[in-house]
């Protein structure tokens, strides 16, 4: 892994906006996020721009069509998965025109892809049962997904002349560990994987993205206990959670290892949806305080290993909202550098 590419004190987001327009929302995250911005996601778009449709859409050789039930793997391309590819091209296509408005690329670029399991646990084969339990098809899906995370990357440095770094976002591992992951009838689930198995399937995919950028991968992982050991095992050089959510002290122990080895942490700490009262700056970096303080660290390991971003995606907040979380955490990692006398 080579050295970090965003600066200390850079912010970014987790990935999905609210709104329709790709080209006005990545505007906006350049503007608000000029160190480490992010590539939009605007799942308000519908069928194709949710994260499954994104993940079907970096397929190679595999499509999708939509069911009643979700995504299913298809024996050829038709209108569901060509709409996906459509709308993750013009993603691309958005982030190169609001560069070339902007007149430079930013020093780095971050794109979001659903990690292997999240996939895999949320499309169905063509006899309607999810991937992830046949051992077969789940070699096969991940083998595709790697390749399409290749090609993108190279497509995305390509047009945008930024470096790539990849975060693969994992919000149904949990489930698919614990083994409530529901089936496509609804009316059972799938048993639960091994955690070894989940580590190889999983690492597979972070070593093709560390190759294809030369950069660190970031999983992130916004349910409440995010596996934070399985994530590290798999080779991830940093770990993105909701840093608003109450820790028990075996994941405050995981969290504290992997911060002491090494580990970059983006803490979301601004929330998704427009609270009741506007936070002051101490009021939006206080989960990542409490958390450094708990932890035993000094602060000054923000500053060198710690990244802000929102609680999540925010796909639900209001347009206002949403520019105002940038702006947020932007100013909470430029005081994780230089903190405020008060704090």
């Amino acid at each position: 892994m080579s050295t970090a590419p965003w600066a200390p004190g850079a912010a970014t987001g987790i990935g999905s906006l609210p709104g329709r327009e790709p080209v006005e929302a990545a505007a906006v995250v350049l503007g608000e996020l000029p160190e480490f911005p992010h590539i939009p996601e605007l799942p308000a778009r519908g069928l194709g721009a949710d994260i499954l449709g994104r993940g079907a859409a970096l397929l190679v050789d595999i499509a999708v069509e939509l069911v009643p039930s979700g995504y299913r793997i298809t024996a050829r391309p038709g209108g569901d998965h060509r709409r996906a590819v459509d709308l993750l091209r013009r993603d691309l296509d958005a982030v190169e025109e609001a560069i070339g408005r902007a007149g430079a690329a930013p020093p780095v670029l971050k794109l979001q892809l659903p990690g292997p399991w999240t996939l895999t646990a949320g499309i169905e084969l063509p006899r309607g049962h999810r991937v992830i339990t046949d051992h077969g098809a789940l070699r096969d899906v991940t083998a595709s997904l790697a390749e399409g995370v290749t090609q993108h990357v190279a497509d995305a440095r390509r047009r945008t002349g930024a470096e790539i770094v990849v975060q693969f976002d994992e919000p149904g591992l949990p489930a698919v560990l614990n083994g409530t992951v529901p089936t496509p009838s609804g009316y059972g689930t799938v048993p639960a994987v091994a955690e070894p198995d989940a580590r190889e399937v999983l690492s597979t995919l972070v070593e093709t993205a560390r190759e294809a950028t030369g950069q660190p991968v970031i999983v992130h992982c916004c349910a409440p206990r995010p596996p934070v050991s399985l994530l590290r095992s798999a080779g991830a050089d940093a770990i993105a959670f909701d840093a608003t959510l109450a820790m028990d002290a075996a994941a405050l122990d995981e969290i504290g290892e992997a911060w002491e080895d090494g580990t970059v942490l983006f803490l979301g700490v601004i929330p998704g949806v427009e609270p009741a009262q506007a936070p002051t700056l101490r009021a939006a970096a206080d989960p990542a305080l409490r958390l450094v303080d708990r932890l035993g660290f000094p602060r000054t390991i923000l500053a060198e290993r710690a990244v802000p971003t929102p609680s999540c995606g925010l796909a639900g907040a209001t347009p206002d909202w949403a520019r105002r979380a940038m702006t947020l955490v932007r100013d909470v990692g430029k005081a994780f550098v230089e903190p405020p006398e008060s704090w």
